[in-house]
């Protein structure tokens, strides 16, 4: 129950509503289940009848042998985590582009910048300590745009606020990198050094004058041309974007613009500039590095690479050809499969689909469809309920292991606390299960989460069996985690530093450049029309982080923010009938909720904003599936949504 008292998952848990269990009969059900589903459909690849969703919210080793257990005990590459949601875009993008999909800067390099385009991001409330730094950069004279259909509170401390129409990031921002260009405010000698394609970027942006794509965004031509302008002229100038530029259909796009921007100007390679996608959890960087993505091994390297699949072959002791070269589904993709029964077994590890999947009533229904799902966490979610077998795990300071923040600083975390109960470490819980599906793993990983200084046995073993797999961390050994604690990669070798700017003098690529790759004009899957006239943006709060799975567990953060909102302009709200506080209902073409009204002025005209952490009012039953097509992201950030008063009618059919 959020609104009760903090109850954790202490005795493992399987499904006869609920009963009580051994661990060991629990693992062995949980095994049990999917040697079930495996025999029943024996096929491999995409079309195995199992597939797995692993967490960003754990260590990285436990990321590491999640992928492990799925690729080898399942036959698939059908495993992924909730970058699908917030950052595949992002990554689809800088893979394509520059080879890598690491940030090129750390966060606190807005520092040395003089100019910083922040855009689809809200720090303040997601990233609060980059916010701060954000604030300090401005007090010492570094100019801040923020372009965001919201005016959030890092807009007092801008130069620019770009309020631009939902939907258009890709209208404005080639609008700005058709005035550099033609302007002649490019960096010649970096682009003919550093690059490839940027003929072929130009001929596509002649049609995208300010002018023309004014109306579009709509920001003022002399506007764009000024901000366009100050990036380009700046020292040192940094883009900083979030998922309110990747969770579109279109968001690949949105993120191949900011790439040219940095590329065109040679803004990239130094200390204050370049490329930083903000991560959501507090791991998706090390769980994306590990291998938590279906279209690649460990450090992004493809599947459908045979030398890549050879080397993890050998290292995994696999006979030859045992992983395939298909990519494997991503999770709204797995869900729909579900859905359609042809995945019929799912584990999950510390994640929370039923709450955080776009068009969440569609995957409910397939999670409770399922033949067999087993879940590891820490308390009982949204999802866990519907579970068949329910692990209890352990929280971050319950065990050792490291993480890899957005910085791609690898930081180690020393277990500080016992865990409650019955609480095993999700590492140990994956190798117990790996042993009952004919693994023959011998990490011996302690169960209470402890770890010895010893490389050759536990955490530690599965640490230098991952940097044995992943060039980025191959020189950080586990003794040197142990002694420095932190170490930002790329780790070359044991006496390198490590390298907090990356990009330095090339590109991961072939040519060893990077590609210039236009961005067309894409409006989104979903466009607001008579029945449904207003446009549904979702998002977080500072005081409750993602699903609220744990945040509204606490009682001082949920006395904070008790219960759902909905976020209307004055204006919207008073042409609604709405006042602050009035009970509304939102309306989707998948769903509907009901909730109070929140007035405030930042918030665009005949837009709604909604928090996607409250289970009572669900924003994800409202969410559009649509995907991108080459990150596969839904597009959790604009849909076509009916708001109006909730009737003494409309109320009584609620609460039936």
């Amino acid at each position: 129950d959020p609104h009760g008292e903090l109850r954790r998952l202490t005795p493992e848990q399987v499904r006869e509503r609920f009963r009580e269990a051994t661990w060991d009969e629990a693992l062995d059900a949980a095994a049990e289940g999917f040697r079930r589903a495996l025999a029943a459909t024996p096929a491999r690849g995409r079309q195995s009848p199992v597939a797995g969703f692993g967490s960003a919210k754990g260590t990285n080793e436990e990321a590491y042998l999640f992928q492990k257990l799925v690729r080898t005990a399942f036959g698939t590459h059908n495993v992924d985590h909730c970058t699908r949601l917030c950052h595949a875009s992002s990554v689809a993008a800088l893979m394509e582009g520059l080879g890598s999909a690491v940030v090129t800067n750390p966060l606190r390099d807005v520092r040395h910048a003089d100019f910083v385009l922040l855009i689809g991001a809200n720090p303040a409330q997601n990233h609060p300590v980059g916010a701060t730094w954000i604030k300090n950069a401005v007090k010492k004279g570094m100019k801040l745009v923020l372009a965001d259909p919201r005016r959030t509170e890092l807009a007092r401390h801008s130069w620019k606020h770009l309020g631009f129409k939902s939907g258009t990031d890709v209208a404005l921002l080639n609008a700005m990198l058709h005035t550099i260009v033609f302007e002649g405010l490019t960096d010649p000698a970096y682009i003919e050094a550093h690059t490839l394609d940027f003929a072929q970027l130009k001929a596509h942006l002649v049609d995208f004058s300010p002018e023309a794509m004014a109306p579009v965004c709509g920001i003022d031509a002399a506007t764009l041309r000024e901000v366009a302008r100050a990036y380009a002229t700046a020292k040192n100038a940094m883009i900083l974007w979030g998922m309110g530029i990747s969770q579109h259909t279109h968001g690949t796009d949105n993120a191949r613009c900011l790439i040219a921007l940095s590329l065109v100007t040679g803004q990239i390679g130094r200390p204050g500039t370049g490329l930083h996608p903000l991560r959501g959890q507090n791991n998706v960087q090390g769980a994306s590095d590990a291998g938590l993505i279906p279209m690649v091994l460990p450090d992004y390297q493809k599947v459908s690479d045979p030398r890549t699949r050879e080397k993890a072959e050998r290292l995994w002791q696999l006979a030859p050809g045992t992983l395939g070269s298909e990519p494997g589904l991503t999770v709204v993709e797995i869900i729909d499969a579900a859905h359609r029964q042809e995945i019929r077994a799912m584990l999950i590890q510390g994640e929370n689909p039923a709450m955080s999947d776009p068009d969440a009533a569609h995957a409910r229904e397939a999670l409770a469809g399922l033949s067999h799902l087993v879940v590891q966490d820490i308390f009982l979610t949204e999802t866990a309920s519907l579970a068949d077998v329910v692990l209890p795990a352990t929280a971050w300071p319950e065990k050792t292991g490291s993480v890899t923040n957005t910085d791609r600083c690898v930081q180690l975390g020393r277990k500080a606390v016992p865990a409650p109960g019955e609480a095993r470490a999700d590492a140990w819980i994956t190798e117990q299960l790996a042993r009952r599906l004919g693994l023959g793993w011998a990490y011996e990983v302690a169960a209470d989460g402890t770890a010895s200084a010893d490389a050759r046995t536990g955490i530690g073993a599965v640490f230098e069996e991952m940097r044995a797999l992943m060039p980025s961390i191959a020189g950080l050994s586990w003794a040197r985690l142990q002694r420095d604690g932190a170490v930002t990669y790329p780790v070359a070798h044991d006496d390198d530093p490590g390298q907090p700017v990356v990009f330095t003098d090339g590109f991961p690529t072939p040519s060893g450049r990077a590609s210039l790759v236009g961005a067309v004009l894409t409006p989104p899957a979903e466009q607001p029309d008579a029945e449904f006239p207003m446009v549904l943006i979702t998002g977080r709060q500072l005081e409750h982080w993602h699903t609220g799975s744990m945040t509204r567990r606490s009682g001082v953060l949920d006395a904070l923010e008790p219960g759902p909102v909905v976020s209307l302009h004055p204006e919207t709200a008073a042409r609604l009938g709405l006042g602050a506080g009035d009970s509304a209902q939102v309306r989707s073409r998948r769903g509907e909720v009901s909730l109070p009204v929140r007035i405030d002025d930042g918030m665009p005209r005949n837009t709604a904003f909604i928090p996607f952490a409250y289970a009572e009012a669900a924003a994800n039953l409202l969410t559009n599936p649509a995907l991108d097509p080459v990150g596969k992201i839904a597009e959790l950030k604009y849909c076509a949504v009916d708001v109006r008063p909730l009737t003494a009618m409309a109320r009584d059919t609620a609460r039936h």
